[in-house]
């Protein structure tokens, strides 16, 4: 059986990318192929990417990006009592719970 959050999911993604020039910076990629902690293969850091793409804006791609390099500055945001620092942790936690929901086999 075919979970329906994944059909919307698949879905949202050939959406996105059938448009022109609808790639973003591969800002996750990146920041994922070149942690220190290492060990993710360029599949899983590309699904991780695409996931990104499809549930964060490129600026909180860029500060998610910084997990990558410093797990500490996650820990000081998700403990942060602005209420901008609030927001992005709700959407910040979504991405890490589709992500980590998609790309299990990656």
């Amino acid at each position: 059986m075919i979970n329906s959050s994944r059909v919307a999911l698949a879905a949202a993604a050939i959406a996105f990318l059938s448009i022109p020039g609808g790639a973003q910076a591969d800002t996750i990629r990146r920041a994922c192929l070149t942690s220190p902690n290492g060990g993710a293969s360029i599949q899983l850091c590309g699904c991780i990417q695409g996931v990104a793409d499809l549930v964060l804006s490129s600026r909180d791609q860029r500060t998610a990006a910084k997990f990558f390099r410093s797990p500490d500055k996650a820990q000081e945001m998700k403990m942060s009592s602005s209420r901008s620092d609030a927001r992005f942790w709700e959407k910040y936690s979504y991405f890490g719970a589709v992500a980590q929901e998609q790309c299990a086999a990656s």
